[in-house]
């Protein structure tokens, strides 16, 4: 499941896809490159969250920033918009 796209069901971060860093029993961990850095991931439960069948390599989990662009272009290709 790491590296998986998510988009988040629930909390103040509704709506935002993410991507997963690890699983943890019944959570999991996800970041997202701005607000929730590769650093400082935020525990989500998995009810809380909806799979996508989009993942991400290795590659660009190596800086926020690549994260957050490939967040980006997948929010885009979905047809939503960032606000």
């Amino acid at each position: 499941m790491k590296g998986r796209i998510v988009c988040s069901k629930a909390g103040r971060d509704k709506g935002k896809f993410m991507a997963v860093l690890e699983t943890d029993g019944s959570f999991v961990y996800v970041c997202d490159g701005k607000e929730r850095p590769i650093e400082r991931p935020k525990r989500k439960n998995i009810k809380h969250i909806a799979l996508t069948n989009s993942s991400l390599d290795k590659t660009q989990f190596n800086s926020n920033r690549s994260l957050r662009n490939a967040l980006k272009s997948y929010g885009a290709s979905a047809g939503f918009k960032e606000e």
